[in-house]
């Protein structure tokens, strides 16, 4: 890929948005690329310039699309990491609720089967049970489900638990594993002090058995969890994420949610804070041009896309378009 590199006082940043950042010596360097942009759906027309952190760390393309920040001693720290759960620890949905889903249908004779075309439309509602429900709503309920709404509620509610039971059993057996990564990210949070949560529309129990079985009990006690019906609305409601900061102490504005759906990042921004978004298997062609970042995955050296000094320099960006 061909470039040009050309020094800037911060006054003379030019407004496109196809530049990446690196610093040297108290000035900017601007790489222009001829042959490759950042498109909206990588960092919507923002060039991400942080006057803070020049002479600290190093502003620099990361080795997949997006700019990631390091820095071996960060200026800010977020007050809080808050990270969703399927698609964010653990890529789930496709090859684990999916499955478990079809698994209770089955088991209950209802003759549905979602494929992965119409599970990843019906991802669009947030929750599973609202989103049993609002399939049967629209397709018809099956003969043999009840005809009440009061006693369809808890039908489905039975269904929900077994499929949570199932889809457990496929956590306790590492079937899945944690996206790469995520188990870094956590740890450099915990070691600086920061609060991590994890804050999902997803049945409590099956986000805990992900957090137990697979980031481990040490980390697990360490982790506070807001999950399932612990709040009336669910995302793109920012109700989870405004009662996890309100429980933590934390001020929303100082807290960085890493996400990988378009509702999450609704869910997030609306709460007013900063939002990562790490796109998963089903999620990777949605708009995300209110992300504050986005990446493929968190990463392990020597593939890591960004660190919790990254995370915090959000914090302190300035933002030019």
């Amino acid at each position: 890929m061909a470039s040009t590199i050309v020094s800037l006082p911060f006054a003379a940043l030019p407004s496109s948005s196809n530049a990446f950042l690196t610093r040297a010596k108290g000035s900017l360097l601007v790489s222009l690329s001829r042959e490759r942009s950042l498109t909206s759906s990588q960092w919507g027309t923002k060039i991400c310039v942080n006057k803070a952190r020049i002479g600290r760390g190093m502003i620099k393309r990361s080795a997949s699309s997006g700019v990631a920040c390091s820095s071996s001693s960060p200026s800010v720290l977020p007050s809080a990491l808050l990270f969703d759960c399927d698609g964010v620890l653990v890529d789930t949905e496709k090859d684990g609720h999916r499955i478990s889903f079809n698994d209770t249908f089955e088991e209950k004779g209802l003759g549905v089967t979602w494929d992965v075309d119409l599970y990843g439309e019906l991802l669009k509602i947030g929750g599973g049970k609202e989103r049993m429900t609002a399939y049967f709503n629209k397709t018809g309920w099956p003969e043999n489900t009840p005809k009440s709404e009061e006693e369809r509620k808890e039908f489905i509610a039975s269904l929900h638990k077994r499929k949570t039971e199932l889809f457990m059993a496929l956590i306790e057996k590492r079937l899945l594993p944690l996206r790469p990564g995520v188990a870094k990210l956590i740890d450099q949070a915990l070691e600086k002090g920061v609060k991590v949560a994890v804050c999902s529309t997803s049945n409590e129990k099956a986000v805990s058995a992900i957090v137990s079985c697979l980031l481990g009990p040490e980390r697990a006690e360490k982790i506070k969890i807001f999950a399932g019906d612990v709040v009336p609305h669910k995302k793109p409601d920012p109700a989870i994420y405004l009662l996890a900061a309100e429980t933590l102490a934390v001020d929303p504005s100082s807290c960085v949610v890493v996400e990988d759906s378009a509702i999450g990042l609704a869910a997030a921004k609306a709460a007013g804070m900063k939002c990562i978004v790490t796109k998963s298997g089903y999620t990777a062609d949605e708009d995300f041009l209110n992300a504050d970042a986005i990446f493929d995955f968190i990463g392990d050296p020597p593939e890591e896309r960004f660190d919790l000094a990254f995370c915090g320099s959000l914090l302190e960006k300035q933002y030019v378009s």
